[in-house]
Order: C-alpha cells, then sequence, then structure tokens
C-alpha cells in the first residue's frame, strides 16, 4: 500500500515542527511547499518544492497529479490569498484540509497597543504616535509607509526590502528568535520612541512587544485577515496531527 501523501504549505516554525513529526511516521509521505519569497528558509524534514502552484486550478491539479490525502495549511498568518487559494482547492478536489495557525499576541494591561485593519492604516496613526518607527512588518508592504518623509524608520527583515520605501530608512537583516534583553538595547540604540508589528503570534518574535512595554513605548499592531467563510483553525502542532488522525 502507497504511503499517506500529506502536503503541507509552509514557512513557518510550526510547519517544519509538523513535517519532522510526520516524516518520523513510515506510512505517511511529506511534502513541504514554500512560496520562496525567503531567500534562506529553514531545514525541513521530508520533500521541499519552492514556488507557487497557479492559484486554485494549478494547486487543485496537483493534488490530484500528486495524489494527496490530505493539506495543512500552515502558512503566516497573513499569507490571506494563499489561505483562500487552498480552501478552494481542497473543495474542488475533497481533499481534507486543516489550517494551523499561533495563537494571535494579546495585550496586556500596560500595553499601549493601537490595532489596526492593514499596513495603510498603521500608516495613517503613525505621525501623532512618534518619529523614531521601528517596523516589523516584513519586507513587503514598504510602500505603504514611503510618503512619510519626516519620520525616520528602522526596517528589519530576513530579506534585503525592495523599494518604494520611506527616504529615511535603515535596513537591519536580522531573523527570530530575539530576545527582551536583544531588543530592549535595540530600541535604546535607534532611539526608537514607536513599534510597528503585525500580529504573527509565537514566540520568535515576541520579546520586541515585552520590551515596547517595559519602556511604555506605544505599539501599533496590524489585526490578521479573517479565514475564508466556514475555515475553523487548530492552533498548535498537536491539533493538527490529531485532525489528521496520527499519533506522535
Amino acid at each position: 500500500m502507497s504511503p499517506r501523501h500529506i502536503l503541507i504549505l509552509g514557512g513557518t516554525t510550526e510547519a517544519r515542527e509538523l513535517a519532522a513529526t510526520l516524516t518520523a511516521h513510515p506510512g505517511v509521505r511529506v511534502t513541504t511547499s514554500l512560496a520562496g519569497r525567503v531567500s534562506r528558509p529553514g531545514a525541513v524534514e521530508g520533500e521541499v518544492r519552492i514556488g507557487g502552484f497557479g492559484g486554485v486550478e494549478g494547486l487543485a491539479g496537483w493534488l490530484r497529479a500528486e495524489q494527496v490525502d490530505a493539506v495543512v495549511d500552515a502558512t503566516h498568518p497573513f499569507a490571506e490569498s494563499i489561505t483562500a487559494n487552498a480552501a478552494r482547492a481542497a473543495t474542488a478536489t475533497g481533499v481534507p484540509t486543516v489550517v494551523l495557525r499561533r495563537p494571535g499576541w494579546r495585550p496586556g494591561p500596560a500595553d499601549r497597543w493601537h490595532e489596526v485593519a492593514s499596513l495603510g492604516e498603521a500608516a495613517g496613526v503613525l505621525p501623532g504616535l512618534g518619529q523614531r518607527v521601528f517596523l516589523t512588518t516584513g519586507r513587503l508592504g514598504l510602500a505603504a509607509f514611503a510618503h512619510l518623509t519626516d519620520l525616520h524608520f528602522l526596517v528589519r527583515s530576513v530579506d534585503p526590502p525592495e523599494p518604494p520605501m520611506p527616504p529615511h530608512t535603515e535596513v537591519l537583516l536580522a531573523r527570530g528568535p530575539f530576545t527582551v534583553t536583544g531588543e530592549t538595547a535595540l530600541l535604546h540604540e535607534h532611539r526608537i520612541d514607536v513599534l510597528v508589528t503585525k500580529d504573527s503570534g509565537g514566540e520568535a518574535t515576541s520579546a520586541k512587544l515585552t520590551a515596547a512595554r517595559h519602556l511604555n513605548l506605544p505599539v501599533v499592531v496590524v489585526r490578521r485577515p479573517p479565514l475564508p467563510a466556514g475555515v475553523a483553525a487548530v492552533a498548535d502542532v498537536a491539533g493538527a496531527l490529531e485532525r489528521l488522525g496520527v499519533t506522535r
């Protein structure tokens, strides 16, 4: 009997953990698909494919051709189009799909959060909050802030960002996890007075929120896009394994 084929739409820490767990099962074949937007992705167990599928029809065709038995969408919480395409392809093919999303961050009593729905809305509130911005929303989408010519930006991303971007921008290339001590030192060194982040959740990049709280800095948090109608998510790898019917 051929092994059960599971496709993981990856790119997150949880996707790598799930792939490592599933490949340990002799009756499971694992393929992790990476979009290819990061030049140095972390090591992934099992088979790996790089690049898009060509929309809903392309993904549906791949699922059929590769005889995929289940799909786990473990992409970034802001990979909205990929999640939508996966849901539609699953409906078209009848392949069961599990969405794995780590829980989002929640503000504490001492946090000064300003929650917004988009990068554009984040840019709109910045001038009233500070002059030196720590922008941690990734290398894509900097165009939303390009018109803010009076503010200074420290942009942190894994790969170099592409223009357009604000004229007063300093780029810091780094990959998490980060520590509270390191983030606090970074905020002091660059005299940051406002932080901008997406609600990606997880512990690898949450230290900046703790550092901002300790320094009483305002934080602009871009909320996650909603999941497609009718799609529910599990919060961790254990939940995904349970939905797949696989034991550790």
